[in-house]
């Protein structure tokens, strides 16, 4: 059964998008046990002939036309086109969406619009909710160490946008020059420049971000990922911590701290937030993209108090946020629901990152693997010389999307590598497995 359902998707008997009966309907129509079935759906959906997503029952994968048959002869589709379509998505900054927590979300936001005072629905401030900041303010010391207070925080629309925010504001306070880490996102450090400021880079090396450089830099602030460096995964020495903070303390500069993925710890103590030490010298981020989804559009940044009335000049008086969304936000976290998700997720990509790790000593030796104690990534250093970009055009054959250092190094760091990045968190539960095995083989074709 399998394989002519395989054959009869090559072909293009079975088109794109196409649904396909349920396991319990197609077996009595065959007149087999269900369980024949459901084994067949489930090993075409490892391999990416098939979706299967709840609500909406099993499909035909979208993947390229095939070839027209010749006559007499079946079509075929070639195994590697020019241009594959993308069956497994391994970029890294993306939870799997499809875990979203989509009843215990709905619970909330009834109870949060039942409780909603009538203000709520009018124009907003643009420091949030109090109720949301109240409900951040509490969690953030919990689980994270932040020394908070509702009137310190602000809610933005996710982490880009609190930092083109802060970028402003540095400007208009007399701030010209901003330290990046070697490693980092580019439309992060577009934020910055767009907001007039020049940047400098900081070094890396195998101990992670340096940091004792800061006072040479001549710079105003830097922008740090101090917990879980993106995309390295190197957590920041207490050293170079404590350097950073004392060098914001002499110089009277700024730490920008984004805390991206600070609830995903697996092999170690979480690493509280830089904020701790200095809550009047570094400015947290925080976001739900990660934990919950990045179609939310929901952040927060925990500002120095002497700065709250400077970011929201520059944020200007329009509410950036929906207020259901964020009383939904709020009634989440203190009904205990976020906490709930959270270690459940925890739970899930703790699952995934062993079973990529495994696979990969299994079937690909001779790539290291790093960067795993934390997060929803893993990066992958390939063998001296390897060309990364090659890795990554073998893992376009064979469907897959990744990401590769290259494309995320600012200055080079002393520590030379050749690696590729994979977000395992990204795909749904089903196709895991078929992404696992594709980026093996595209691991050894590439080397």
């Amino acid at each position: 059964m399998t394989r002519a359902l395989r054959e009869a998707v090559r072909s293009g008997r079975l088109a794109p998008g196409v649904r396909l009966p349920s396991s319990r309907a197609l077996a009595a129509d065959l007149g087999v046990a269900r369980n024949t079935v459901a084994d067949a759906y489930a090993e075409l959906v490892a391999e990416g002939w098939l979706t299967a997503r709840q609500g909406s029952g099993t499909r035909v994968a979208q993947r390229a036309e095939p070839r027209r048959a010749r006559a007499g002869r079946p079509a075929r589709s070639p195994r590697h086109p020019l241009n594959p379509p993308v069956t497994y998505n391994l970029m890294p900054g993306q939870p799997d969406v499809s875990a979203f927590p989509r009843t215990a979300w709905a619970t909330a936001t009834r109870r949060a619009l039942a409780a909603a005072p009538s203000e709520a629905f009018g124009y907003q401030g643009p420091a949030g909710r109090f109720e949301l900041r109240a409900a951040l303010a509490e969690y953030l010391a919990r689980v994270r160490g932040v020394d908070a207070d509702p009137e310190r925080i602000v809610v933005c629309a996710g982490f880009a946008h609190g930092l083109g925010v802060l970028g402003r504001m540095l400007h208009g306070t007399g701030a010209r020059q901003v330290a990046v880490e070697s490693y980092g996102l580019g439309p992060h450090r577009d934020l910055l420049t767009r907001a007039g400021l020049r940047l400098a880079a900081l070094p890396y090396d195998d101990g992670g971000t340096r940091t004792a450089g800061l006072d040479r830099l001549g710079v105003d602030a830097v922008l740090m990922t101090p917990a879980h460096q993106f995309p390295t995964g190197v957590a920041l020495p207490p050293e170079r911590r404590a350097t950073a903070v004392d060098w914001a303390r002499a110089a009277g500069g700024l730490i920008v701290e984004d805390d991206y993925d600070g609830e995903f710890r697996y092999d170690r103590q979480p690493v509280g937030a830089l904020q701790g030490l200095d809550p009047e010298r570094v400015v947290y981020c925080g976001t739900a993209s990660k934990a919950l989804a990045p179609a939310l559009r929901l952040g927060w940044l925990v500002l120095p108090r002497r700065l709250v009335g400077e970011y929201q000049e520059a944020l200007g008086e329009n509410t950036v946020v929906g207020s259901v969304e964020q009383l939904t936000l709020a009634e989440f976290i203190t009904s205990g629901a976020y906490d709930r998700h959270v270690r459940a997720m925890r739970m899930r990509y703790r699952r995934r990152r062993d079973r990529l790790v495994a696979e990969l000593a299994r079937k690909a030796p001779h790539v290291r693997v790093t960067g795993i104690a934390a997060g929803l990534h893993a990066l992958l250093e390939l063998p001296a010389g390897t060309d990364e970009r090659a890795v990554v055009r073998a893992a376009a054959r064979e469907g897959l999307a990744v990401s590769h250092l290259g494309l995320l190094t600012y200055a080079a760091p002393e520590t030379s590598r050749s690696a590729i990045i994979v977000g395992y968190a990204t795909p749904p539960d089903h196709l895991f497995p078929g992404a696992v095995a594709a980026l093996c083989r595209a691991l050894n074709a590439g080397v």
